[in-house]
């Protein structure tokens, strides 16, 4: 086993952490990577490293996301200590703010029954005095909230950084520039060969299609189904400022270094990842509406990514039946899940561990029921 080669597709956030996690376990890996032409998540990616409401209607997803969180400090060290890059990781838990008594009172009863579904997800509901006491500035508009204690924030790009310099460390090797356009399997050989829109071609006894969008073209090639769509989130950045936000919320955060980022929409706009007036101006509002010293910050930046979402807005995890050794991974929840992506995806994918316990819900083939109707949960 130790000596087989395994080639990622994909190096965004999911690709090369399931990639350093087969790489630490031994495994001999190559990443395949797009570069800066990709339609990069991570851009885009608000930074939370977050379980609170995730899987209401999917416990499992539920569990996962809270063993993920767990995993992150080792991570985090990992990467420092192997790289000297900070991905920028604070557990100090995070709030959900709230601006009517009706969102309220949804939020409550859907955090209680993700506790008693799934256990070990703690919560508190808080009113806006008591909020004030860990907020201080909180508009008046905040009506009520909710506190996880497991949640935090990272710094996404930091972390995608750091993944490609442990990869390299441990004598990954990281193919930059390159669009896959076939991914083939041969039978007798039982080797994979995955061919480049410029004709070059790399073989190898495992493969791993983290490719985001472009899992869905190529999954089909080795038995898997994988029918993502882009959604589109914009961002905003604010100058530096003082600190004075001790704690992520769910849609404004301070970052290390100052700078307030406020995020993010969800918009099905195809393959535009450009910025609209229209969402800018929302998202400064209720930024604004939640602290109103806001309005005195300049913004410097609004930017707009693309990540992969499928219809239920939970990961696809699967390896091939008809093509032993292919898997496919695809999840928007790249920062929150990288540590067990590493951990504990990389050596199962790499065939050096068994697949975890009840992953069969994240099988794409749920989507292949024509009975099944699909709606967002994160």
């Amino acid at each position: 086993m130790g000596n087989k080669t395994m080639t990622v597709v994909g190096g965004g956030l999911v690709g090369a952490a399931i990639a350093y996690g087969a790489v630490r376990a031994g495994i001999q890996v190559r990443v395949l990577d797009q570069g800066d032409v990709a339609f990069r998540a991570s851009r885009g990616n608000f930074g939370l490293v977050w379980v609170s409401s995730k899987g209401g209607k999917m416990p499992r997803y539920a569990s996962w996301s809270r063993d993920a969180l767990k995993l992150w400090p080792e991570l985090q060290k990992e990467l420092l200590d192997l790289t000297n890059v900070d991905a920028g990781l604070q557990q100090p838990g995070g709030f959900w703010l709230g601006f009517s008594e009706a969102d309220v009172r949804v939020r409550a009863d859907l955090l209680e029954r993700i506790d008693r579904e799934v256990g070990g997800i703690p919560f508190q509901m808080m009113d806006p005095p008591e909020l004030r006491q860990y907020l201080p500035g909180l508009g008046p508009s905040v009506v009520g909230g909710s506190f996880c204690s497991l949640d935090g924030h990272a710094n996404p790009l930091q972390l995608l950084r750091g993944l490609h310099a442990a990869l390299r460390q441990r004598g990954a090797e990281v193919i930059s520039g390159v669009d896959i356009a076939d991914v083939q399997y041969d039978r007798d050989s039982g080797q994979f060969e995955a061919l480049a829109t410029d004709g070059q071609r790399w073989k190898s006894e495992r493969l791993v299609l983290a490719a985001g969008l472009g899992n869905a073209r190529l999954a089909p090639q080795v038995g898997l189904h994988a029918p993502v769509s882009s959604t589109r989130g914009q961002v905003l950045i604010t100058e530096r400022l003082k600190p004075f936000l001790d704690y992520p919320t769910n849609k404004c955060r301070q970052t290390a270094e100052g700078s307030v980022q406020i995020g993010s929409t969800s918009e099905d706009v195809g393959l535009d990842d450009g910025t609209t007036t229209e969402k800018i101006e929302g998202l400064a509002r209720r930024a604004v509406a939640t602290f109103p010293a806001l309005a005195r910050a300049r913004l410097v930046r609004a930017w707009g990514a693309l990540r992969p979402l499928t219809p239920d807005g939970h990961p696809i995890y699967q390896g091939s039946a008809s093509c032993p050794g292919a898997y496919m991974a695809t999840s928007h929840s790249g920062v929150t899940l990288a540590a067990a992506h590493s951990f504990v995806i990389g050596p199962w994918m790499a065939g050096l561990a068994q697949a975890p316990a009840d992953f069969d819900v994240f099988k794409g083939d749920r989507f292949l029921d024509p009975n099944a109707s699909f709606s967002h949960d994160h």
